[in-house]
């Protein structure tokens, strides 16, 4: 039971940082939708608006962490994921077109779909984390560790995007997590897991590592290419 609770808890703990990490794009579609609207609708158009983004990402997430149990789908995720590592880091997203609405409605809106395009990482990466706990506990997982994700998009990313401004090894540690979730995806994915069982059981951390380090090495390098041909 001990060892049930530390799985989950370890699990819960990578769920909250990736949706730290990776939720402050979601943070300003929703500023930015709602910004035309009264100070009073502004409010409840960003409880639900956020609310109802959040339930959608759990339904999406449930059918990914399903998904993720075919051969061959751990991988794909798990190169899904080194590319997102690497794009933190990067920078290269382009700016999210989002337009502000008259109506609360057309603000929620705008907010849910902005999400649903956006959130591909977001579901990914709790996919890839919820899968490293024992089944039993992955639902309850889910909805807990996705459920915090409303505060922390609500109040938390734009403090989190200034301190992220300022102490950049943030998203740098951040960045190495999901290459180590990454790698921890795809050497247990069905169609390699028993080889490595067999033959390389003693390398799985040794991988999840060296997935981290790629993933920092490589965004690091695009990053500073793209600083150079921008002066």
């Amino acid at each position: 039971m001990d060892l049930l609770n530390a799985a989950f808890f370890l699990a819960l703990l990578k769920i909250v940082w990736v949706n730290i990490l990776l939720s402050g794009d979601n943070a300003v579609v929703i500023a930015l939708a709602s910004r035309n609207l009264p100070a009073d609708q502004q409010k409840r158009a960003i409880v639900f608006g956020s609310g109802a983004a959040i339930v959608l990402r759990v339904v999406l997430t449930l059918f990914a962490v399903e998904l993720l149990q075919l051969p061959w789908l751990k991988l794909v995720g798990a190169a899904l994921l080194l590319w997102i590592g690497i794009q933190l880091l990067a920078d290269s997203d382009d700016d999210a077109d989002v337009h502000a609405h008259p109506t609360m409605w057309g603000a929620i809106r705008t907010i849910l779909v902005a999400d649903l395009v956006m959130s591909l990482d977001n579901v990914i990466a709790v996919a890839a984390a919820a899968n490293s706990a024992p089944e039993s506990l992955r639902l309850a997982l889910l909805i807990v560790g996705l459920g915090l994700s409303i505060p922390l998009i609500i109040f938390g990313s734009t403090l989190l995007l200034k301190l992220m401004e300022r102490v950049p090894a943030i998203i740098t540690l951040g960045a190495a997590l999901l290459g180590f979730v990454a790698g921890e995806m795809a050497t247990t994915d069905a169609a390699v897991h028993d080889w490595f069982e067999t033959h390389l059981h003693h390398l799985d951390y040794t991988v999840s590592i060296g997935c981290a380090v790629f993933v920092v090495a490589v965004g690091l390098v695009l990053a500073r290419r793209g600083k150079a041909q921008s002066t």
